[in-house]
């Protein structure tokens, strides 16, 4: 037994005088109201944020603040109606933010339940069922078959066998009798007792676990994204800004004029569908694998489904079924394995919830024995004893006795047999759990076999792991069970690296280190998430139980599986609905292109920031007044950033191997990129002022075409990591390059809102920008290569 698994003896507090000691007849309602009050209730508070503070929250941020500090500029110069237009844009951003995480919290909640609904109570000297959100300290409970305890207790009567699985992480469940303790949250599955409550709420065990949930955050590697791509284009756009200030100041620009141009200058450096464009990419990304059977309660957990490189998997549940399993019988001199299994299941119980009787009946089924005995009498096991007996009559018509149960006992009232001493010890050492079966009459029993059972993989837990380290994914195993026991499912999976020792886990440990880190309590579970990700990891988590809650909370993504408890589904970012582990892959794949479209779209928007911000000085400097007014700006805006949005939708390629925001390297490639598009659009803007000398109304108007064409041209040229042709683009984004342009072409032709310019000048820019994607596609290839944009 491990020591996550061990049944804490009775202490001083559980003694007579002890406030929670059982009372005859349990407590009066009276006491048990005081208690409640004092106490609390049984249940894990909700700590959830308040809706008004989620809707504030999308107001404060760094996209917001610039935002927010536009629309106050638009006022102060009067321009009400460009104001109105942005605080429109503010609004859209917060809105589908909310109405996503709204829609995640929503699955969140439907998966939401409580642990246990009810419980039998002694009150008053009488039972009865209450909530089990009123249980208080000292209250008398009684244990049955199939149910859930519902706070922390400790047994006064009876035997029961206890399945701690999904709080400790052990596959086989344990006898416990009177002075036991058992904790929220353990199932079970035979035998009855009573039992007296020690704690509730969150002074229990899975109340402690509650905690960790909690406190357990980490920073998604998205928010680190839009942080720092927003802090650089920040730094860019002050810099930018003394710049046209100082030039304005040469010029003598009257102060009504630089108002403007500054604003302008504001206005191009946000990138205004930054954050909405991540939302709705990885809504997208998880209506997606919601068709491969995977929830997301986290809509940051599908894009970081693309950057993990570290997956926890937990044993019990997770890498296997949960369900023992007969895995060898091995028979004595003169019985064979099929009729030691036909013994052996006469001596089982029948119908319950036992997991060694159901597992030795289903292999006893697989082949009939023809000298199989007929049952006479069966005795159900006894805890104390620690074996079942049985009574039958064999082919000839004699008696015979069977016993059944822990190979020490069984062996100690068989023939001796040094032989099955020597198996059974190392079947023990292999991490199996071994019974013996002796039968013959009660004063005469020989050993006919021993039978080893286990938790067996699940089928699809090899190839889950081998199609990970395909796609570059470590993959350990983290469980509290014992290391024996780790070690032959990690061999079965194909996790064949060393095993860590039990105990506190060291100090700067890294996921290359061990393949198998087994006796882990659950807090330990989570000090290793945490130790991975100091590594520099994006670890993904994924467990079943209460023990790996705060893991899964801890982690960047936290993947349940189907049969998870509701606490574990709680704290998961994802939620695998159908059985096996398939989902995890497809989360992975779906991940990455999710990640691909928002790749494209951040680095769309920071070239497009930085030539914006540029042309605006350039072109101060070229025609000595400002080439782009706030309105004309604020089009751009809603032309380009929001349709843009479409790259959502985009036909991309997952990545071979696990994606990394590399920022340094995106602005260096936005800057790369940015310096061709400024040498176009300077070339275009110098064309209509030194050739076609344009005035400056129609020079405003050329500046706004050749940055929604440059733009068109840069996105085409940048949506793949190779050539152009690697996908055709979806139609999505085909519909909204065609409706930039269209809607483009017509205010220029018409002039609405701006100078109109003639068809020959309009069909000109357009060629000379499909002419510009074509180099750009042939000088972005070797770029992406060098800076690893992947």
């Amino acid at each position: 037994m491990t020591p996550a698994t061990a049944i804490a003896p009775p202490t001083a507090t559980d003694t007579a005088s002890s406030p929670v000691a059982p009372a005859v007849g349990g407590l009066s309602s009276a006491e048990a109201r005081r208690r409640l009050a004092a106490s609390g209730s049984n249940a894990m508070p909700d700590t959830s944020a308040h809706p008004l503070r989620r809707a504030f929250g999308k107001f404060w941020a760094p996209v917001p603040w610039m935002l927010e500090a536009a629309i106050v500029l638009e006022c102060i110069s009067g321009k009400f109606v460009e104001a109105g237009i942005i605080a429109g844009l503010l609004v859209f951003n917060a809105a589908l933010g909310l109405v996503q995480e709204s829609r995640a919290q929503a699955t969140l909640n439907a998966l939401k339940s409580r642990l246990a609904l009810n419980a039998s109570v002694q009150r008053d000297g009488v039972w009865s069922i209450v909530p089990a959100t009123d249980l208080v300290p000292g209250d008398v409970v009684k244990l049955s078959l199939g149910g859930v305890v519902a706070a922390d207790m400790r047994l006064v009567s009876g035997n029961a066998l206890l399945d701690h699985s999904m709080l400790t992480g052990e596959s086989v469940p344990v006898e416990a009798a009177a002075g036991a303790q058992t904790f929220a949250g353990a199932l079970v599955r035979r035998g009855e007792a009573v039992a007296v409550v020690t704690a509730t709420g969150v002074r229990t065990r899975f109340g402690r676990t509650a905690e960790l949930i909690r406190t357990a955050h980490v920073v998604s590697s998205q928010q680190k994204a839009v942080m720092l791509v927003v802090r650089n284009l920040a730094i860019f756009s002050s810099v930018v800004i003394a710049m046209l200030f100082a030039c304005a100041l040469y010029l003598h620009l009257p102060l009504s004029d630089i108002v403007p141009l500054v604003l302008t200058a504001v206005l191009a450096s946000i990138p205004v569908a930054l954050p909405a464009t991540f939302t709705l990419s990885a809504a997208l990304g998880a209506r997606a694998l919601a068709g491969h059977g995977v929830l997301s309660t986290r809509l940051t957990a599908v894009d970081e489904a693309g950057t993990m490189d570290v997956l926890c998997a937990d044993k019990t549940g997770t890498l296997t079924r949960n369900a023992l399993t007969v895995m060898t019988v091995q028979p004595m001199p003169g019985f064979d394995s099929q009729h030691v299994l036909t013994l052996a299941a006469l001596a089982s119980a029948e119908g319950g919830q036992d997991p060694v009787d159901t597992a030795i009946r289903a292999a006893a089924t697989v082949a009939v024995d023809s000298d199989a005995p007929e049952l006479v009498r069966f005795t159900a096991f006894d805890p104390a004893k620690k074996m079942s007996e049985a009574s039958a009559t064999d082919i000839s018509g004699g008696a015979l006795h069977i016993v059944k149960g822990a190979f020490a006992v069984v062996a100690a009232l068989a023939e001796p047999s040094p032989s099955a001493v020597a198996l059974a010890s190392e079947l023990e050492g292999n991490g199996f759990r071994v019974l013996a079966v002796a039968a013959g009459t009660p004063v005469a029993l020989k050993l006919a076999g021993l039978i080893a059972l286990s938790d067996p993989p699940r089928d699809d837990s090899a190839q889950l792991i081998a199609e990970l380290h395909g796609l570059g994914v470590l993959a350990v195993m983290v469980t509290g069970d014992a290391p024996a026991t780790a070690a032959i499912v990690a061999h079965a999976v194909g996790l064949d690296g060393a095993i860590c020792p039990p105990g506190p886990i060291p100090d700067g440990i890294t996921p290359e280190a061990f393949a198998v880190f087994a006796g882990v309590l659950p807090e330990d579970k989570y000090k290793l998430v945490k130790a991975f990700q100091q590594c520099g990891h994006i670890v993904a988590m994924c467990g079943d139980g209460a023990n790996d809650a705060p893991a899964l909370r801890q982690a960047q993504i936290g993947v349940a599986v189907s049969t998870a408890t509701d606490v574990a589904k709680s704290a998961a970012g994802m939620v695998l609905t159908e059985p096996g582990l398939g989902g995890i892959v497809a989360a992975v794949k779906e991940g990455r292109v999710t990640f691909q479209r928002i790749l494209t779209y951040t680095l769309n928007s920071i070239i497009k920031k930085i030539v914006t911000a540029l042309l605006l000085v350039f072109g101060l400097i070229m025609t000595g007044h400002a080439i782009l007014t706030p309105l004309l700006m604020v089009i751009l805006m809603i032309a380009g950033d929001f349709l843009a949005m479409s790259l959502t939708t985009d036909n991309v390629h997952p990545s071979p191997s696990p994606n990394v925001w590399r920022i340094g390297n995106l602005t260096i490639a936005g800057v790369i990129i940015g310096i061709a598009l400024l040498a176009f659009c300077t070339g275009a803007l110098a064309i209509g002022r030194y050739v076609l000398d344009l005035s400056a109304g129609a020079l405003q108007t050329l500046t706004f075409l050749v940055l929604v064409f440059g733009s068109q041209a840069t996105l085409y040229a940048i949506r793949q990591r190779r050539r152009r042709w690697g996908s055709r683009p979806s139609l999505w984004l085909f519909a909204s390059s065609v409706t930039d342009v269209v809607i483009a072409v017509i205010l220029a032709a018409c002039g609405i809102a701006m100078t109109s310019l003639p068809l020959a000048v309009i069909a000109g820019l357009l060629a000379a920008a499909v002419v510009f994607s074509v180099v750009l596609d042939a000088i972005k290839i070797p770029l992406f290569a060098h800076l690893r944009i992947t």
